[in-house]
C-alpha cells in the first residue's frame, strides 16, 4: 500500500485536531472496507514525519496529545506570531491565562476555589475558556450546593502542546536560583 501514507496525510491535513493512530485506523478501514493493520498506519507516519522534517516544507508532522499533527516549524515563528497578532479574538487575556493557569494545576476546581485562590470573580474567564473549549466541566463538586468541577480539555493539550498534564511546568523550575548576581543572599 504504497498510496496509504497520502491518505495519512490528507486525513491528519484536514484535521483540526491531534489524530490518534486508531481514528485514522478506523477512517481508512471504512474506506478500504477491510482492517488496515496498525503496522502500515505507522509505517505511514514514519515515512511522513521524515518527509516534512526537509527543509522544503514550512511545516513539521509532530506527535502531539497522543496523536498527529502539522505543526508549523519554529524558523517560521516571526510570520505566524503576525498573523495570530490578527487573530486576537483566538488570544487569552492575562486573566484568563491565570485562571487557566489555576485549573490546569488544581483540576478538578470549582470557581469558588479558583476565586479564593485569584481574589476577583472568575465567572467570566471561566465562561470564555468554556466558549474556547480549554476547559470543560467535569463534574459536581460533593460540597454545599454541589457546585460544578472544571479541568482542562484536548483543546488545552493542543493549544499548548503537551501530551499530557505531567509536561506542565513544575513549581520548581521556577524557582530563584540562590546567589544569583546582582541579588543579596540573606
Amino acid at each position: 500500500m504504497d498510496f496509504l501514507h497520502r491518505h495519512i496525510e490528507a486525513l491528519i491535513f484536514c484535521s483540526q485536531e491531534a489524530l490518534s493512530i486508531q481514528d485514522i485506523q478506523r477512517c481508512l478501514s471504512e474506506m478500504f472496507e477491510s482492517e488496515v493493520p496498525t503496522a502500515h498506519i505507522e509505517t505511514g507516519l514514519s515515512e511522513l514525519t521524515e518527509k516534512y522534517q526537509q527543509e522544503d516544507f514550512a511545516f513539521a508532522l509532530e506527535k502531539i496529545s497522543g496523536g498527529y499533527l502539522f505543526l508549523t516549524k519554529p524558523a517560521y515563528q516571526s510570520s505566524i506570531s503576525i498573523l495570530l497578532k490578527h487573530q486576537s479574538q483566538r488570544r487569552l487575556s492575562a486573566a484568563q491565562l491565570e485562571t487557566l493557569s489555576i485549573i490546569a494545576y488544581k483540576q478538578p476546581i470549582t470557581k469558588s476555589e479558583m476565586e479564593q485562590i485569584r481574589g476577583v470573580n472568575c465567572d467570566y474567564s471561566v465562561q470564555k475558556l468554556l466558549e474556547k473549549e480549554l476547559i470543560v466541566i467535569k463534574g459536581k463538586s460533593d460540597s454545599l450546593g454541589k457546585p460544578m468541577l472544571y479541568g482542562t480539555s484536548q483543546k488545552f493539550m493542543d493549544y499548548f502542546g503537551i501530551n499530557d498534564l505531567k509536561d506542565l511546568p513544575q513549581p520548581k523550575d521556577f524557582a530563584e536560583e540562590e546567589n544569583q548576581i546582582g541579588n543579596q543572599s540573606n
